[in-house]
């Protein structure tokens, strides 16, 4: 068996809400559209709460890319690209990641990303979890756990994947860009919370009306996150009401402060061929976000933003 059941009073006692600083990891398609960079830059932001540790480029495939190679390559760029403006180094940081799908249940895509993974997770000292923050495909952290099922014990995986688990469908961009990378996930009993995207992640949204007065001028990383937002060009958010989700800031917004996402505990659904939820009581348990409350969670992603390098710096591209 590649993944023997863990216990699960040892599974739930990870899926309680960390009180100290979390150590942290992220997982990113950060090319994928516009709101990897808005979680990239929290994350980096957030000390001492978050030590963030390392940053992985996941793959991804949608019209801003040629496949999930292009797709990784070109969020390995923009990940360089947001912490040039915040002045932090890339090396020994950021990683690139997969190069392609999951070719089945049991086979590892090789990347640095999943050794560098595996590498930090088994050096976590006993009692303290390394979060991975994955906010895209889940190929990399699969790969991981394929590898080395014994980091099990020693991450918790945040999950942006999926709608709710009483939604028609759980179709949806991160779970069906490597559907099988999904399944073998849920399947694998590692200590998750899984934030939906459908009415829960949804919340997350602004505007460039509330992008303007509160991030651009106030600092170069903030005149960057206004600009691609403004510039995104799958949504509306020049229109008068416009609003663009920032889904993934989901999973960071319940790892800051549990008060600002409702959730609760249930049995690890099981994902359909037909990419539907299927519930089995029998499964481990998992935490789920349900709700997440927006206004604070903003309202301290534009606070440390203004409070960043001020300077003026010629426009990214």
């Amino acid at each position: 068996m590649l993944f023997p059941p863990l216990d699960p009073a040892f599974v739930l006692s990870r899926l309680t809400w960390p009180a100290d600083r979390c150590d942290l990891v992220l997982d990113t398609d950060t090319y994928n559209e516009i709101d990897d960079q808005f979680a990239l830059v929290y994350a980096l932001l957030s000390k001492p709460r978050f030590d963030l540790q390392a940053v992985f480029a996941a793959p991804f495939h949608n019209k801003r890319s040629s496949g999930p190679a292009d797709g990784m390559a070109k969020s390995y760029d923009e990940i360089a690209r947001v912490l040039g403006i915040l002045d932090v180094p890339t090396d020994g940081f950021v990683y690139r990641g997969s190069d392609a799908w999951l070719p089945d249940p049991q086979t590892s895509v090789p990347s640095d990303a999943r050794d560098e993974l595996i590498r930090r997770a088994r050096a976590q000292p006993d009692g303290r979890p390394l979060y991975v923050a994955a906010i895209g495909a889940i190929t990399n952290v699969v790969s991981a756990l394929i590898e080395a099922p014994d980091i099990r014990e020693k991450i918790v995986v945040l999950w942006l994947g999926g709608h709710p688990l009483y939604w028609h469908t759980a179709a949806e961009f991160n779970l069906e860009q490597d559907s099988l990378a999904s399944r073998v996930l849920l399947d694998s009993g590692v200590p998750l919370v899984l934030f939906p995207c459908q009415l829960v992640a949804e919340m997350i949204k602004t505007t460039t009306a509330e992008l303007d007065a509160h991030l651009q001028g106030h600092s170069s990383i903030g005149d960057y996150l206004a600009k691609i937002f403004r510039e995104y060009e799958y949504a509306p958010v020049r229109e008068p009401g416009g609003a663009k989700e920032i889904w993934d800031l989901a999973p960071l917004a319940w790892l800051m402060d549990q008060a600002w996402v409702e959730t609760t505990i249930e049995p690890c659904p099981v994902l359909t061929d037909d990419r539907t939820w299927s519930r089995d009581a029998r499964r481990p348990p998992i935490r789920v976000a349900q709700h997440i409350h927006r206004d604070a969670l903003f309202t301290d992603l534009f606070a440390k933003a203004a409070q960043t390098n001020p300077t003026p710096r010629p426009a990214h591209q």
